[in-house]
């Protein structure tokens, strides 16, 4: 389709103009729209937002506020207090040969934004990148998924009572939506999502030369040595994998262990899980459900598909499809024949794959493409050394699992397929700045005695140009 047919054309195109009326991107503008989403969060919206997101995916209260409401104002607490620091011109040395001159680099905002976010984390993976596009000056246009509708409406809802249209427009719609987007000649995507829609996306955005922020998944390893707590790994791990009832991009995707800690370490997962959701997860307040019925059966299918290949399900595999939901369920003897070694699960299943040796575990996570986290549990130095050092991810965490998302002192990401480019924090701020370089000459400088035409004394000072500076 033409760009000039474009629906959001006309959208797309105020937004550039609103980046340069006087006023609309200083620090004091940006900070005034950051405390409006804070304070809706906060208080305006944050019953309704219980509710939409009990609907779509029957998170809980607590849940809603520690996985959805609290990651997105402890974001905002942090621009806040950094801001004024992360927009200062940066000064930055010159060289000798350059004498004469200084130089510094100035953060201004990349223009035009579209976020595109998933259904996992409807509210957080939206307005959570819109707090650093926000911070950096830009105008946004988010698009969130259609799977999670009382959600999405609701955010339409608060973007229009908090921002102009110039400034930060929410459009709901599905994958004709998305294209339409995707045709504008954006100044920068944030993409959340699977790897194979972030190669769709990747590709639109290299026809306008877009440059591009794409969060993605992978299969995540949780590394269990001989030597860690398996009561305390367990505990944590079972709260990784079922916080929004595993679908989390972060969440251990599968376990590496020994053969020989196996069937305690099991047995600590099974109590963990009855301590957490009861012996009767569906009936628990706390256990959230599948997004749809395609996702169910597609979880579904991969259970069946591990069985029929030779899998065991050791716990769980209760499945009542009325209610979108799946039993937590752990998978032992595992094989690389099996698609839920294959893709990523996005779901309460938990393989559990047996190594024999420290090689057995890099050969398995190098054979794959980058994931986006390793968790490694042991209290040996030299394991946890050898893991980390052999092997490619966007995060590492130690003796724990997902807590990593809520340090906005850390970049968060995944590495080619798990993903490409920073957030959170600082590197938020910078994925959604340019970093624009900046010389200013304040007298003359070596260079201009160099200029044509060439003497040979002038052949001697490059010479020692060459040389000495």
């Amino acid at each position: 389709m033409n760009i000039v047919e474009n629906p959001y054309l006309t959208l797309f195109q105020k937004q550039q103009a609103y980046q340069f009326e006087v006023g609309n991107t200083t620090v004091k503008a940006r900070l005034q729209k950051l405390n409006r989403l804070k304070a809706a969060l906060e208080v305006t919206y944050r019953s309704q937002i219980h509710v939409a997101l009990k609907k779509d995916l029957n998170k809980s209260i607590t849940e809603t506020d520690l996985t959805e409401i609290y990651p997105i104002i402890s974001e905002i607490k942090h621009v806040k207090r950094h801001l004024w620091h992360w927009v200062k011109n940066q000064k930055v040395p010159t060289p000798l040969s350059l004498f004469g001159a200084s130089s510094y680099i100035k953060y201004e905002p990349k223009g035009v934004c579209l976020i595109i976010s998933p259904w996992n984390f409807p509210l957080n993976l939206t307005f959570g990148p819109l707090v650093s596009a926000i911070a950096a000056g830009n105008t946004v246009i988010l698009k969130p998924s259609e799977m999670t509708p009382h959600t999405s409406a609701l955010m339409k809802t608060m973007v229009q009572d908090l921002f102009d249209e110039t400034e930060v427009a929410l459009v709901e719609g599905e994958v004709e939506t998305a294209q339409h987007l995707l045709n504008l000649p954006f100044n920068h995507i944030f993409f959340t999502g699977s790897p194979a829609v972030g190669k769709i996306v990747m590709k639109a955005a290299a026809a306008h030369l877009s440059s591009v922020t794409l969060e993605l998944g992978g299969k995540s390893p949780a590394i269990i040595d001989q030597s860690a707590n398996l009561k305390t790994t367990a505990r944590r791990l079972i709260w990784g994998k079922l916080v929004n009832c595993g679908q989390t991009c972060i969440a251990p995707d599968y376990v590496l262990i020994d053969k020989t800690s196996q069937d305690v370490f099991i047995d600590h997962c099974i109590k963990s899980i009855e301590f957490y959701y009861s012996q009767l997860p569906e009936t628990s307040n706390s256990y959230g459900r599948i997004v749809n019925q395609h996702h169910l059966n597609r979880l579904k299918s991969l259970i069946d598909d591990a069985v029929a290949k030779g899998a065991t399900v050791a716990y769980g595999g209760n499945i009542i499809e009325s209610e979108n939901y799946i039993q937590p369920t752990i998978i032992t003897n595992c094989n690389n024949e099996m698609r839920i070694l294959q893709e990523e699960i996005f779901g309460p299943i938990l393989p559990i794959v047996n190594f024999r040796n420290t090689e057995d575990i890099l050969h398995h996570i190098n054979a794959n493409h980058k994931p986006l986290a390793v968790y490694i549990f042991s209290d040996k130095k030299s394991f946890i050394k050898t893991i980390s050092n052999n092997t490619r991810a966007g995060t590492t965490v130690i003796n724990n699992n997902l807590i990593q998302f809520n340090n906005h002192h850390l970049p968060f990401g995944g590495s080619n397929n798990s993903g490409i480019g920073k957030s959170h924090g600082y590197y938020g701020f910078k994925a959604f700045s340019n970093e624009r370089a900046f010389m200013k000459q304040h007298f003359k400088g070596i260079s201009e005695y160099v200029t044509p035409p060439y003497t040979s004394i002038k052949e001697k000072i490059a010479a020692l140009t060459v040389r000495w500076f």
